[in-house]
């Protein structure tokens, strides 16, 4: 079934880029239990005298350097994308170029706003960190493919490349590098981590949408827009 589109290979060495959730400045973990700083201080002391290293830090610190790799790949973390069904493997993604990524967050993340808060009339901010992730693999290149095989690129359904993603995996591919869906891009889909290395930091971003306006800031420095994306032309 799936012999044809996966004739084409491509060698990927090099960074792939890598979007995540994150803060952009420190939080006070206290602050909501007193209003006095001396209670914080005394409750930062106590927290650190009785800490103790994790023995897991794929749970308990899921976007330290290392999990930038690995969270994708523990079954604990494995939702429904498009190229995994949430139950049979894990999957990477990454993008070639940094503003594939921004539109691909862009719509997951404005989708999960407009749900949670449709009536809000006001800027909710999201804050991201951004890495570089070297990849050396040799991928399955579904570039120009959607041509012919549209489903690639549905913006409705993840059922055929759900169904190519388990395929690929059982075949021990390393995964693939494909048009995005959002944008004219490219992503790379990675299904090994053990084809992955060298996380470094890139830079932070922060979005502002409003639920109840089709537009959706990007900032690389606080308070000075640096694209502006309509999240309606996503999907």
């Amino acid at each position: 079934m799936f012999g044809p589109i996966c004739s084409a290979t491509v060698f990927v060495e090099g960074d792939l880029v890598r979007n995540i959730k994150t803060i952009r400045a420190s939080q006070d973990l206290f602050d909501d239990l007193s209003t006095d700083p001396v209670d914080w201080n005394i409750a930062i002391a106590s927290e650190a005298a009785g800490y103790r290293p994790t023995t897991a830090p794929i749970i308990t610190r899921p976007f330290d350097y290392g999990t930038v790799v690995t969270y994708a790949f523990d079954p604990s973390h494995w939702q429904a994308t498009r190229f995994g069904d949430g139950r049979h493997h894990g999957v990477w993604y990454g993008s070639i170029e940094l503003e594939t990524t921004v539109y691909e967050t862009v719509f997951h993340w404005h989708r999960f706003i407009v749900d949670s808060y449709p009536d809000e009339d006001r800027d909710i901010v999201g804050e991201r960190r951004v890495f570089d992730v070297r990849c050396d693999a040799l991928l399955i290149d579904l570039q120009g493919r959607e041509a012919a095989y549209p489903d690639l690129v549905s913006r409705t359904s993840y059922g055929f490349t759900q169904s190519l993603g388990r395929f690929l995996f059982d075949q021990d591919a390393n995964g693939v590098l494909t048009r995005s869906a959002r944008c004219d891009g490219i992503n790379a889909v990675v299904l090994r981590p053990a084809r992955l290395s060298n996380v470094r930091d890139k830079l932070l971003l922060t979005y502002r949408c409003n639920p109840t306006k089709d537009r959706c800031r990007v900032e690389r420095t606080p308070g000075r827009t640096w694209m502006t994306i309509t999240p309606s032309t996503l999907g």
